[in-house]
């Protein structure tokens, strides 16, 4: 097989939450230890970093790979979902893995395959760890899919385990509160190694504490050592922060190449997880730090937040999809000049429309569309029930009629926003 017949193989025999939602969850652990076993523990061959959140895990996860692979370290990295590629999932010092790497690993492991009928994750997880473990990389940032407690890549023990924030997302599937939702993030702590925390919650600081306390694990919350209260952007298009530290030290025009006004936070969160990574010995200095925040995208390939497509007129993409993530991109979507405002947004058919549309500026004319996958929601449903929430405009049967539509409507002071769904923003890109 060649790498388009064995993508075509894993997409059709492999249950794929991304595509198909509830069929493809496994909330159990058993095909990722039973590979694990057959492929020798290969996570226990390198040192890694264990990432769970509900927004800003895939961001920390590039901002600290770059930071990394600039101190010296050979560094792997495993994020979920891919935008365009499958590959992007997997990457070493940002070269994300051959194909021949994808074909040699199906072709011979068929069998087990067959025989331990992973999900697409599942697969993925066993791929990537056998993966980082033949190249010999020195460290791994590892990100969970949807949880942690259950997640395919809560099999490690990593050297240092991330929590960024709990917001709700996939509540179905985690739990129907933030309190619940945290208990499932807080699974990949493990004893004795250090937790860094994000963002306080009032729900949920008490989880994290109590899970940390009981195993013996060092626990340390980022903002409450660090702060960001504002940012602009350079004229060569880089986001400069002034980060104050409590009690010490801070990071004066630290730089990053991330427009996103919310990765504020996800810079404050790396910075702990780095001053934490420097209590272990590991030699993180701030001429490699500052480096590996100004070329985030060039180092990793990271992309699809609050990213600028074209300009005359304006058109940005972020795939923020749940409350807490779409609420940053509105209020930047307000902070930026605009004559006109255009929406390109299309979603997938298990989100709380009732919890989300309200969030949307109802001055914006809206071009509903579907993403192209089997959970994608039908273009006219979203219509219909985006009216109830005062937001006007046509429904399309492609994100890329929409855009164009939206293209021949915008003046060259206008803007147009592309997002609602991270299939949406991966089918622009």
């Amino acid at each position: 097989m060649n790498y388009n017949e064995v993508l075509s193989y894993l997409y059709s025999q492999l249950p794929m939450f991304q595509r198909q939602g509830k069929i493809a969850y496994n909330a159990k652990l058993d095909n990722s230890l039973a590979m694990d076993d057959y492929f020798c523990f290969p996570h226990k061959n390198f040192k890694s970093i264990h990432i769970a959140g509900t927004n800003g895990k895939g961001s920390v996860a590039h901002i600290l790979a770059s930071v990394l692979q600039e101190a010296g370290f050979r560094t792997g990295l495993y994020t979920s979902p891919h935008l365009k590629d499958f590959r992007e999932r997997i990457r070493i010092n940002g070269v994300p893995v051959p194909e021949s790497k994808v074909v040699d690993f199906v072709t011979k492991n068929k069998e087990l395959l067959n025989n331990i009928k992973p999900s697409f994750f599942e697969m993925s997880v066993a791929m990537a760890l056998k993966h980082f473990s033949d190249e010999e990389v020195d460290m791994v940032v590892i990100e969970t899919g949807m949880g942690g407690r259950l997640d395919s890549t809560n099999i490690i023990t990593p050297v240092l385990s991330v929590i960024t924030n709990i917001g709700m997302d996939h509540s179905i599937y985690l739990g129907d509160s933030l309190e619940k939702i945290a208990q499932e993030k807080a699974g990949i702590i493990k004893p004795g190694i250090p937790v860094v925390v994000g963002e306080t919650g009032k729900e949920t600081d008490h989880v994290f504490i109590g899970k940390a306390r009981e195993i013996g694990s060092e626990i340390v919350f980022a903002d409450h050592n660090f702060s960001a209260d504002y940012s602009f952007i350079s004229l060569e298009g880089l986001q400069i922060l002034n980060i104050e530290k409590k009690g010490g030290e801070g990071y004066p025009e630290l730089k990053i190449d991330l427009n996103g006004i919310y990765q504020r936070r996800n810079v404050i969160t790396t910075l702990q997880v780095v001053e934490k990574l420097n209590e272990m010995e590991l030699r993180i200095n701030r001429e490699s730090l500052y480096k590996g925040m100004r070329q985030v995208r060039k180092n990793t390939g990271f992309r699809g937040r609050w990213e600028i497509l074209e300009n005359n007129p304006l058109i940005v993409c972020d795939t923020g999809h749940n409350r807490e993530g779409l609420i940053l991109v509105m209020e930047q979507i307000r902070q930026t000049a605009w004559k006109n405002l255009h929406m390109v947004i299309g979603m997938v058919n298990d989100k709380d429309l009732a919890d989300i549309l309200p969030l949307f500026p109802v001055e914006a004319n809206y071009y509903f569309c579907r993403p192209d996958i089997p959970r994608g929601l039908d273009s006219k449903l979203l219509k219909d029930e985006a009216v109830g929430y005062g937001l006007a405009g046509e429904s399309f049967g492609t994100v890329k009629a929409a855009l164009d539509a939206a293209k021949q409507q915008a003046g060259k002071h206008d803007m147009i926003f592309v997002g609602g769904s991270t299939f949406v923003v991966a089918e622009v890109l």
